[in-house]
This record gives structure tokens, sequence and C-alpha cells, in this order.
């Protein structure tokens, strides 16, 4: 039997952090930032920091693109050489046209193993499931075995998050302009939440606090007396309120593993500053 593995690949959006990987291998094919003409690899040619630090002085917001087709080719190509075969997991179809690359790609190489999954989700949403990948691959798994494993995780990941506008998601077109009204009186606090692989509206409070507050009692609902498993806590530019939120589930749900995150840049030009989010899953 062949020592060589499942090679997993995951995109930018995604934005794992080092400890939780823990050793995971995942190759990040990054996603492009458009602004003032320039073209940026998301994570490679410009960091969070420097995004966010350009992001306040600048009078424009940047367009982001997924990887080409040609792209992919190429590092389907060279992972093909060193893996019995690919499984690719990617930011929503619904949102980006990623998943739509890796399969043109797929298409071009028919000799090449590679099954693409869908995660419908982005962030660390679909960071735990491509870690769930790379946890099948590790321990050996074949390829579809890989692939299911993705698959069963997309079924029990959540990423639900509060956001302190929606200006950000309705510029990027990435929640639809009814929507954008939710939040927009009384500085009320809007809670987003992936749902069929879009961003979608699920509650709302009138300040952070109580939206936290309703968040978490959303997720016990939601975990229905199972127990939390592994959480990433997201912030973007907020790591004060990051720290609270961790603080928050270990109290109240106590869960197995528990990590930080921030989000990559082209998440970052979609939702914009100051957002919280929790990425969970629940045993069974």
């Amino acid at each position: 039997m062949s020592s060589k593995k499942i090679a997993i690949v995951t995109d930018s959006s995604a934005h794992i952090p080092a400890d939780a990987l823990a050793g995971l291998d995942i190759t990040v094919i990054p996603l492009w930032m458009i602004w003032d003409d320039k073209n940026m690899r998301d994570g490679v040619d410009i960091q969070p920091a420097e995004f966010y630090r350009r992001l306040k002085k600048s009078d424009t917001l940047p367009t982001t693109a997924q990887p080409t087709v040609q792209e992919f080719v190429d590092l389907f190509k060279k992972l093909a050489g060193r893996s019995q075969g690919i499984v690719a997991v990617l930011a929503s179809s619904k949102i980006s046209g990623t998943v739509a690359s890796a399969e043109g790609a797929m298409a071009e190489l028919p000799g090449v193993p590679i099954r693409v999954v869908d995660s419908l989700s982005s962030s660390m949403g679909l960071g735990l499931i491509a870690m769930a990948a790379a946890r099948a691959a590790a321990e050996g798994k074949s390829l579809d075995e890989v692939a299911k494993a993705a698959e069963s995780m997309r079924d029990k990941a959540q990423l639900l998050f509060v956001v302190d506008t929606l200006e950000y998601l309705h510029k990027g077109g990435r929640i639809s302009g009814g929507k954008r009204l939710l939040g927009t009186a009384l500085q009320i606090k809007p809670l987003l939440q992936f749902k069929d692989g879009l961003i979608q509206p699920l509650a709302q409070a009138r300040t952070r606090r109580k939206a936290l507050d309703k968040l978490l009692r959303i997720i016990e609902e939601r975990l229905a007396g199972k127990k939390m498993v592994e959480a990433v806590i997201v912030d973007i530019e907020n790591p004060e309120g990051g720290e609270t939120v961790k603080s928050m589930v270990e109290e109240h749900f106590g869960p197995s593993r528990v990590f930080r995150a921030g989000v990559s840049p082209v998440v970052g030009t979609h939702v914009g500053p100051g957002a919280l989010g929790i990425a969970f899953y629940g045993d069974g």
C-alpha cells in the first residue's frame, strides 16, 4: 500500500490559525483582492494588519476574485505527484466562484483523482470542514472517505456572527439589498448565519452584549443537548471582543477544543471591522 496520503486543499478565506492545524497538512490557494487597480493575493501579498490600516485611510473598497482555473490546474498537478488524490474544500459556491474554478481544473485533469467539496460556508465554518478532511487524510483514509469526512462535517459545522454594520456585506453583494435595512435603525446589531450556502439574517439586538447573549442562547438551542466538540472564535479587528466571546463559550459549553482566529483580507472586505463570530459543532 502506498505511503502517499490524500492532499487537502482549501482557499485563503478559511484563514485557519496555526494552533488549530496542530500538524495537519492543508495547502492553501489564495483568493485575489483588487484594490486601486493592483492585484494582490489574499494572505500572501497583503496581510490582515496591513489591510485594515489601509482600509481606514482609503476612499475606495477593494473587490475580490476567485483563483483562476489555471491556478487550480497548476496546484493540482503539483500535488498529484506526491499524493494518492486531492480533496479540495472550498468557500460556498453561493458567494464565490472558487468551486467553479476548481471544478473547471478537475475537468482538465481527468487522470488525477480529485474531489471538490462545496463547504457552503466561509471563514472558520469552511476551516472546520477542511480540518476534518485533513484529519481523515492523516489517518490514511481513502479519497472518497476523506471527501465523506468533509461532507459529514459540513452537515454539522455552523458559523454564526454579529456585525457592527451590514454596509460592507451590502457593498460586496454578499447580502441582498432588502436585508441591508436590518440593523440600520437605533444602532441595532444584526446576528447572521451561513444557511444553505448564503449569509442570512438570524436575529437582532440593540447592543453587542445583548447580541452575544442571544447568540449563545441560539447555539444552546442548536446543540440540543449535544456536547460542543470544537469551537473557533473569530474576530475582525476586535481582539478584546474575541477574548470575551471565548470566555463565554468556555464557560457555557466547555468545548474540548477552542481556538481564536482572525479573518483573511478578502473576508474582511465583505464583513467589515468589529465583527465577532463563532464556528462550532457538536458531537453525534
